[in-house]
C-alpha cells in the first residue's frame, strides 16, 4: 500500500464545497464604492435645480451675501484677497499651479507603483472633474429670478476652486497603495473642508457651488472604481478603528475655522455645514466598503448510482 501525502492547505477543498467545483472569491474581500455615479449625478442635478432654478433657492443663498465683503472672514489673510498676501492652495492665483503639481504627483506615483491602468484612471478623475466643472458652468445658467444685483447673477455653479482639491484628493487615493490610502483620504477631506469653507466665507461661492463640485468628483471616482478591478481588500490592510472619527472631526474643525466670519454667526454655521458635508461626501466615496455578502449557491445534486448486484 502506498502512502499518499495530504494536500497542502492552499489546495485542500473546502468542507462545504461540492467536489469538482472551484471556490469563488470571497464577497467580503471585494471593494465597491458605496454609491454609484448616476446617484451622485442625480444629486448634482437636484442641487442645481433647487438652489439655482427656484426663486426660494436663490433668495436663501443670496441672503448669505449681505455682509461686509471678504474682510470679516477669519481666513481672509490666507485667501489671497488681501493685497500682497499669499493664497492658500488652490485659492486665487494658486489654482492652476496646484492642479499641475497635483497631476505631476499622481503621474510620479503611477510610474513608481507601475499601476498603469489605475494611474491613468486617477489622472482621468482629476481632468474629468475640472473639465466637467467648466462644461456644466457654461451649460447650466443662473437665471435672475429674484431681481438680484448684478454681482449675484454671475454663473458660479459649480465651484472651480473646490473641484481642484476634490479631484486631486480622489485621484491620489485611487492610485495610492492600500496602506497609505486611508491616511491620504484623511488629508484630502481636511483640505477639501478648508477650501470649501474659505471660498464661501470670502464670498466667492455659494453652498450649492461647493456641493456641486464635490458631487462631480465623487461621480467620476465612483465610475472609475466600477470599471477597474479592486486594488486591495479591507481585511488585508488594517486601518485604525478611530481613523474615520478623527478624519471627520478634523474636517469639522477645518470647515468651521475656514468658514467663520466676524459679522455673522448664521453665515459662519451655514458655510461650515456645507464645507463639512463636502468632506463627508468625499470620505464616504473614497473609503473602502466591502461588498454585500451573497448567499452561497446550493450544492449540485448528483443522481444516485446504485452498485451492481
Amino acid at each position: 500500500m502506498t502512502h499518499q501525502d495530504p494536500p497542502p492547505p492552499s489546495t485542500r477543498p473546502d468542507p462545504g464545497q461540492v467536489p469538482g467545483t472551484a471556490a469563488g472569491p470571497s464577497p467580503a474581500r471585494t471593494i465597491r464604492p458605496r454609491a454609484s455615479a448616476p446617484l451622485y449625478l442625480l444629486g448634482f442635478l437636484a442641487v442645481y435645480l433647487i438652489a439655482v432654478r427656484t426663486p426660494s433657492g436663490q433668495r436663501a443663498e443670496n441672503a448669505l451675501f449681505g455682509g461686509y465683503g471678504a474682510k470679516p472672514a477669519w481666513i481672509y489673510d490666507w485667501s489671497g484677497a488681501a493685497y500682497g498676501s499669499s493664497a492658500l492652495p488652490p485659492l486665487e492665483q494658486t489654482a492652476m499651479p496646484t492642479l499641475l503639481v497635483g497631476l505631476a504627483v499622481v503621474a510620479v506615483v503611477t510610474v513608481v507603483r507601475r499601476s498603469w491602468w489605475r494611474g491613468c484612471a486617477a489622472i482621468g478623475i482629476v481632468i474629468a472633474t475640472v473639465g466637467s466643472k467648466e462644461l456644466t458652468r457654461m451649460a447650466l445658467p443662473r437665471p435672475d429670478l429674484v431681481d438680484a444685483r448684478v454681482s449675484l447673477i454671475e454663473p458660479s455653479f459649480p465651484s472651480g476652486h473646490v473641484a481642484i482639491p476634490a479631484g486631486l484628493a480622489l485621484g491620489a487615493v485611487f492610485v495610492a497603495s492600500p496602506r497609505v490610502r486611508p491616511y491620504l483620504t484623511t488629508v484630502g477631506v481636511l483640505w477639501l473642508a478648508v477650501t470649501a469653507g474659505a471660498v464661501q466665507a470670502t464670498y466667492h461661492h455659494r453652498p450649492s457651488d461647493v456641493l456641486g463640485s464635490t458631487l462631480l468628483a465623487c461621480a467620476w471616482y465612483s465610475l472609475a472604481a466600477r470599471l477597474l478591478p479592486p486594488a486591495g481588500a479591507p481585511g488585508v490592510v488594517r486601518r485604525p478603528v478611530a481613523l474615520p472619527a478623527v478624519a471627520l472631526a478634523l474636517s469639522a474643525v477645518g470647515a468651521l475655522v475656514a468658514g467663520a466670519r466676524d459679522d455673522s454667526v448664521t453665515q459662519s454655521l451655514v458655510f461650515a455645514a456645507a464645507a463639512f458635508l463636502c468632506a463627508a461626501l468625499l470620505w464616504s466615496t473614497a473609503a473602502e466598503w466591502p461588498a454585500r455578502r451573497t448567499r452561497p449557491a446550493p450544492p449540485e445534486r448528483r443522481p444516485l448510482v446504485r452498485p451492481p448486484r
